[in-house]
């Protein structure tokens, strides 16, 4: 099941923080809580480190949510990255669509060490 930790970071700044598959059987739900995301705050951070499935209806949402920022001329950034969701990025060529460095964290440093 998707756990999805949401912190706010200034005044126009939310990271959320996602936990577990982000997958066709979590879809419903993220969907609604991304685009709120992104309609409600200026800069959106998504921490994907924690993320151990990611299948095309996730990739869907992560571009959905992309797609909707730039409409809203809002800022969505990839700030973290699990070795599941770089996988599915290198294997669909997405690191250019999405413009962000494919970052991960150290285990220690993603609070499972």
């Amino acid at each position: 099941m998707m756990e999805i930790h949401q912190e706010t970071c200034g005044e126009a700044t939310v990271r959320l923080s996602m936990q577990g598959g982000l997958n066709i059987y979590e879809a419903t739900a993220l969907k609604q809580a991304l685009v709120d995301a992104v309609h409600q705050h200026d800069r959106v951070e998504l921490d994907l480190s924690a993320v151990d499935d990611l299948d095309t209806a996730g990739v869907q949402l992560l571009m959905l949510a992309k797609q909707e920022s730039l409409r809203q001329q809002h800022e969505l950034h990839i700030v973290a990255h699990s070795e599941a969701v770089v996988s599915v990025f290198e294997f669909l060529n997405l690191a250019a669509f999405f413009g962000d460095p494919l970052v991960l964290l150290a285990e220690s440093e993603q609070g499972h060490g």
